[in-house]
């Protein structure tokens, strides 16, 4: 019988933490990205980043995803310690809230919430509507689960046993605050284990004062993940986030501890009902700890500076510097996260675009070996980003998510064969031009240069392309390609008309000058890579169509691509 009650309390504790987990995933592949943007619009000052905390994690239910999107907003520099510190107020706050709603009973909507989830899940046409599903299933499977624990325990208040075992493990405050905070750490998540201790003091087996003690520990858990898990051990600053929350947790525990008694006395003549009581209690005390803290955000972040000060390190090109692994988990921040390390790589393929070009023009043959060594850095990221996309879609992704996928890699293929093309074609002919000691004519040279800012700007277009998804500007991206190709012919005409003027420098450069012209024209065609998917998205060109425009342009966006 006991075994058959404990398998039955696990079993609903398991379909907890999965409805919770659906109700997570189907926010942030609904809204993601949108969340993200609006959380760092809304860092300006302390009580506005607070409300948007509180907001975000009242949608997500997860106070440690609301903190990986500040915490990689505060370790860049993007905003400052005070109002990231704010926001952790705020989502601490804001993930209490569902366990206030499922304290009342409402258990009979989860049959109503199963069928309209089941209904935008199998018939909603938008990927949308089919994550809003998701997350109508996930609370269904919530308070079913909530209905499993409180049946399970309902027949175990009689056994003897358990009820003098649970009370043993319960007679400590601090026994039981380290036991809820290690299970919080465990399970990843507080609202689950404070719903357990809500149904296990709804079913009588655990004492007020314990159960208040328990929701302290979950609180003080749910702190414990992003300081282990969510930090750099590389870089000091990553750590004042997670403990500033920490600190803010442990004080508030500590100022609570000795007045449990007389605390779980008044509020059980507030409440009777112990569920809500402690739903009660967890509100009150993230709300006491904000308002306590919210002051003193300014001391404590001069504070964690201190103890966390920056440490300034050589900036390693070929380390990925946003390839967060702790957001593999969330699509959309992963998502995110490549996108923006495919940036970090288009920023050096730039740089060494300018620097293959003052090399060209000056015979700097050292200048040209720096080139050489950046495409080293340039393959280490596509690597890197390759292998992150393809964990990240080892899980279930959606149609829109997988699109966005292979978009980044595409375009990270793409930028790694423009920095070959430096490498192993420019860099050589700035070699060979420097080796015979080789000038441009001043017309020839004049154009190399104009051809070249053009293609510099089509790439910082193209950047914008990549990131945005405007169609205006991937049709600017086009109309370039046609008119840089336009552009090619006519300065290879003009070169040949110096060659017939039997010009000394034109007729000493002339196959440079136009490898150099060749060179550029195929690079600018990896560029414009990026314009392809928008414009087929907007219906305005089919994939056939895209593929015989430009072969190298979708040469690599099948998935079984990523791992090569």
């Amino acid at each position: 019988m006991g075994t058959i009650v404990l398998l039955d309390l696990l079993g609903g504790v398991a379909l907890l933490l999965w409805g919770l987990h659906m109700v997570q995933s189907g926010i942030l592949r609904a809204f993601g990205p949108d969340l993200r943007r609006i959380l760092s619009r809304a860092l300006g000052n302390r009580f506005a980043a607070f409300a948007a905390g509180l907001g975000l994690t009242a949608l997500l239910q997860s106070s440690t995803a609301t903190g990986l999107m500040t915490a990689s907003f505060a370790t860049e520099g993007v905003v400052a310690l005070v109002p990231a510190l704010a926001i952790m107020l705020g989502a601490n706050v804001g993930t209490t809230l569902i366990v206030r709603l499922l304290a009342f009973n409402i258990q009979a909507v989860a049959p109503v919430l199963f069928i309209v989830g089941l209904l935008a899940f199998r018939g909603g046409r938008q990927t949308k509507l089919k994550d809003i599903g998701r997350v109508a299933i996930g609370l269904g499977l919530m308070l079913l689960s909530l209905h499993i624990l409180l049946d399970t325990l309902a027949p175990a208040e009689q056994a003897p046993v358990v009820r003098t075992l649970l009370g043993a493990m319960t007679a400590d405050p601090m026994l039981c605050i380290l036991a809820a905070a290690a299970l919080t750490w465990a399970a990843h998540s507080s609202v689950a284990t404070v719903l357990l201790f809500m149904s296990l003091a709804y079913a009588n087996f655990i004492t007020p004062e314990a159960t208040l003690a328990l929701v302290l520990g979950a609180n003080l858990g749910s702190a414990i993940n992003p300081l282990l898990e969510g930090a750099n051990r590389a870089d000091p600053k990553s750590y004042r986030l997670p403990a500033g929350n920490m600190i803010n947790r442990v004080v508030g525990v500590i100022v609570v501890l000795p007045f449990l008694h007389p605390l779980a006395g008044m509020l059980r003549d507030w409440e009777p009902d112990a569920s809500k009581l402690a739903a009660a209690f967890h509100i009150g005390f993230n709300v006491v700890l904000a308002l306590g803290f919210i002051g003193l955000l300014g001391p404590l972040a001069t504070l964690l500076e201190k103890a966390f000060p920056y440490r300034a390190r050589a900036a390693d090109a070929n380390t990925p510097r946003h390839l967060d692994p702790t957001a593999l988990d969330t699509p959309s921040l992963a998502l995110t996260d490549a996108a923006r390390e495919t940036l970090h790589m288009g920023d050096i393929v730039e740089v060494m675009l300018r620097q293959v070009m003052q090399a060209l023009m000056t015979n700097d043959r050292a200048l040209g070996l720096g080139v050489s060594r950046m495409d080293n850095a340039v393959d280490r990221l596509d690597e890197a980003i390759k292998l992150y996309v393809a964990k990240l879609t080892a899980s279930a992704l959606d149609e829109r998510e997988a699109k966005r996928a292979m978009e980044i890699v595409s375009f990270s293929i793409n930028l790694e064969h423009v920095g070959d093309i430096i490498d192993k074609n420019l860099s050589e002919l700035v070699a060979k031009k420097a080796k015979r000691k080789l000038q441009f004519s001043p017309e020839g040279a004049a154009e190399l240069e104009a051809f070249h800012r053009r293609l510099l700007e089509s790439l910082r277009i193209a950047f914008g392309v990549f990131m945005s998804g405007n169609v205006d500007d991937a049709r600017k991206l086009i109309r370039e390609k046609t008119e840089l190709r336009n552009a090619e012919l006519a300065a290879a005409e003009r070169h040949f008309d110096r060659l017939r003027e039997a010009r000394t420098e034109s007729m000493e450069t002339t196959s440079i000058h136009l490898d150099v012209l060749r060179d550029l024209k195929r690079i600018h065609s990896h560029i414009c890579s990026v314009a392809y998917p928008v414009l087929e998205a907007a219906g305005e060109m089919t994939a056939a169509a895209v593929s015989e425009s430009d072969p190298v342009t979708f040469a690599a966006t099948g998935p079984g691509r990523l791992g090569n």
